[in-house]
């Protein structure tokens, strides 16, 4: 499968020249020419790659980076005019992979990008959780139970990631509050039972697993399967 880069560059006629040579490698393409619509492509689609210009009408590349990540570790190269440091510092502060002054030759742009993308490869790997036939990808913030997507808000997703993260491991309703909500949260203790039977009904009761496991008095854990000797378990 080809890998899908995301091209946010507002000189169409570099942009239709990158795209064609890009396409012609075999990676499908996206474009954008401003920092405002390139922002919310990449926040509301999947990307493997961002080519992403620094100077932008509407947000320029620096801001465009700061909010994608947020949400988002995608490898983002710079494209830019500038070659002073403090620009190529202040973006790869700002989270990006790699930079390529303009005017580049094409060769040297399609060798940073293979770069990148095998680096990700092995970022990808590492982001995905299993737990038995569940699979959550961090990356892309998905779960799958044998291959089927699982619907999760963000407050599910970022639970039973936390969970998966320490499977095996009995949480406390405390330090799932603590890691999980915000700071500022002050719902009580209630609100990790609520979202742990929102999960049991979306994962376990759907798919006829048993993943997680209420300690009696304790907390919940993640297991691959059930224990048959866990005599402290409920649901």
């Amino acid at each position: 499968m080809s890998a899908k880069i995301l091209l946010i560059e507002d000189e169409e006629k570099l942009a239709r020249f990158v795209e064609l040579e890009l396409s012609y490698e075999g990676y499908t393409v996206v474009k954008a020419f401003d920092g405002r619509s390139g922002c919310d492509l990449a926040l509301s689609e999947d990307f493997d790659l961002i080519l992403l210009d620094i100077m932008l009408p509407g947000l320029n590349g620096m801001e465009v980076l700061r909010r994608i990540r947020r949400k988002s570790s995608v490898p983002v190269l710079m494209l830019t005019a500038r070659d002073s440091v403090s620009d190529k510092v202040s973006g790869l502060d700002l989270g990006a992979d790699d930079y390529v002054t303009k005017p580049f030759a094409i060769e040297e742009l399609l060798a940073r990008i293979r770069t990148a993308l095998r680096k990700t490869t092995v970022k990808k790997e590492s982001a995905l959780t299993y737990a038995g036939r569940l699979q959550l990808n961090l990356s892309r913030h998905t779960v799958t139970v044998d291959g089927e997507a699982v619907d999760l808000t963000k407050r599910e997703f970022d639970l039973l990631y936390f969970l998966l993260k320490n499977k095996g491991l009995v949480l406390t309703r405390e330090v799932l509050l603590e890691n999980v909500w915000d700071y500022d949260f002050d719902g009580g203790t209630n609100a990790v039972d609520v979202y742990i039977r929102y999960l049991r009904g979306k994962i376990d009761d759907v798919y006829g697993l048993k993943l997680i496991h209420t300690v009696r008095g304790v907390g919940y854990v993640i297991r691959d399967e059930a224990s048959e000797t866990n005599a402290t378990e409920k649901k």
